[in-house]
């Protein structure tokens, strides 16, 4: 027979750990709603936290603030070090970033870490047996947000892979497999496309998992990785990946353990931690009162463990699974024939507090692991090798001439007659069209035009200035270079495709 609800909340103040203030943004949409109802859920757990309420988000952007965080906020951030966030709403257009990676860069948070499990048998779901944690790269990838229009057909972003960003980031991701008694480690990259940066991503991963022995190493193709974490998720274990591919991965196996709304996440750094929702703030159903709170739930229950109250995290996980274990679903878990009761966001909080005390039958506890702490993992090369420039890519707005990469290639050549720096490739959208290009291969108005010195050569950046010269007086538009480098003596640019 369950414990009556206020004796088990006198038990739970009296074992306790010293509350701890942390930051709590409701955020927009959803946000208020499920904050809302989480905060009860908390409260009436008797969890050792205060909150300090921040505002974020749409307001803020409203009042003109573009970053969404006004200096208040900042300052809560930085006396409390913790924050419990709903989800944010980033304006579409304009100079809007998104806050969410503002937060996370901003603040050191290097670590996204998504635990992703089938709550077995109370959330339908064809894996039952599912339990991985996704540790994300989170500051760095095509997420640095560096983008530029150069021509009227064509846009770029630039993907940024750091060695002491990456080196961290994996060393996080088996860290918390030995703290957590996991078995594997799964690295997803491109690097079959993408041979520097995933490449060095990939080649990281190789040489941080020696150190750990006993834990099982194991690298993926992002394209078979995430199709094998859809259709197998229970032979990983813990997965870590670049920014972009886990974003993405994350979400995935959030959806495949019965509903996305069920995913919670935290953003480690050394000095901060952050915990939200995976999903995002839904602002179609927002005012609703149909949003699931669990995502966000989940993340505080992780938030609690972070600060020290790693009982009450367990004692509010066993309501919650008996309020699923009755069939008391939000809409998005709800089932014909398999749930008892539909209910609303407030209506399930209220149910979660009905039940404090209460275990779940016919469940076995897994009980989350505990996060291991981020100590200062940041480490520059020890040695800076020896660096040598051999050449430049020049990309040029060209839109003359029918666009015709022969007579682009004629101009390049005359132009650098005479120079150390020689013409040897022309490639549109990476692809070569110069020399001996086909005539099949569609061109834009952005080419990158590749000069390399004889290899006995000195080259230095007076050479590449008077190439540019050249440039301009022949009336080329020149839009971006990229310094062409060898890095102890090994290559350090890709080849075009074709050459």
């Amino acid at each position: 027979m369950a414990a009556p609800i206020e004796q088990v909340r006198r038990e739970m103040t009296q074992c306790r750990a010293a509350p701890v203030t942390v930051a709590m943004a409701e955020g927009d949409g959803i946000g208020p709603e499920i904050s809302a109802a989480v905060r009860r859920m908390l409260e009436a757990a008797g969890a050792a936290v205060r909150f300090d309420p921040v505002t974020l988000g749409e307001a803020c952007y409203l009042e003109g603030v573009t970053s969404g965080i006004p200096p208040e906020a900042w300052d809560s951030l930085r006396e409390h070090r913790v924050l419990l966030k709903g989800p944010i709403t980033t304006p579409q257009g304009g100079g809007y970033k998104s806050l969410n990676v503002t937060l996370r860069k901003t603040l050191g948070l290097f670590a996204n870490v998504r635990p992703c499990r089938a709550w077995h048998p109370f959330v339908t779901t064809r894996h039952p047996d599912m339990d991985l944690v996704i540790v994300r790269e989170n500051e760095e990838d095509t997420y640095a947000g560096i983008e530029h229009r150069q021509t009227a057909e064509v846009t770029q972003c630039l993907k940024l892979i750091s060695s002491p960003g990456s080196e961290r980031l994996i060393r996080y991701a088996f860290e918390l497999a030995r703290a957590q008694g996991r078995k594997r480690v799964d690295c997803l990259t491109k690097d079959n496309i993408m041979k520097l940066t995933d490449g060095l991503f990939h080649r990281i991963f190789d040489e941080v998992a020696r150190e750990y022995p006993e834990i099982e190493a194991n690298h993926l193709i992002i394209d078979i990785g995430t199709a094998l974490i859809a259709d197998r998720p229970e032979r990983f274990d813990v997965v870590v990946a670049p920014n972009l591919y886990g974003d993405i991965v994350s979400d995935v196996a959030a959806q495949i353990t019965g509903s996305v709304g069920l995913g919670g996440s935290a953003n480690i750094g050394e000095n901060f931690a952050m915990f939200e929702a995976v999903h995002g703030s839904a602002p179609d159903i927002a005012g609703r009162n149909i949003a699931n709170p669990s995502g966000l739930l989940l993340a505080a229950l992780e938030m609690l463990r972070h600060v020290g109250d790693p009982a009450t995290a367990r004692t509010l996980q066993n309501p919650w699974l008996a309020t699923l274990a009755d069939g008391l679903h939000t809409a998005d878990l709800y089932r014909e024939g398999v749930s008892r009761k539909r209910l609303g966001t407030a209506e399930f909080a209220d149910a979660v507090c009905q039940r404090l005390g209460r275990e779940p039958a016919g469940y076995s506890e897994r009980a989350p692991g505990a996060l291991p702490s981020a100590e200062d993992t940041w480490r520059p090369i020890a040695r800076r090798p020896e660096k040598r420039l051999h050449g430049v890519d020049v990309f040029v707005d060209w839109d003359d001439h029918g666009r015709d990469p022969n007579r682009l290639g004629d101009i390049v050549a005359e132009l650098a007659q005479g120079l150390v720096l020689e013409p040897v490739i022309i490639t549109n959208r990476g692809v070569k069209v110069w020399p001996g290009g086909i005539p099949e291969t569609r061109c834009t108005d952005h080419w990158r035009c590749r000069f390399l010195a004889p290899e006995e050569a000195a080259v230095g950046h007076a050479e590449v200035l008077e190439l540019l010269a050249r440039f301009a007086r022949a009336g080329l538009d020149f839009i971006k270079t990229e310094h062409l480098y060898s890095f102890d003596g090994e290559r350090g640019w890709s080849l075009g495709q074709g050459e």
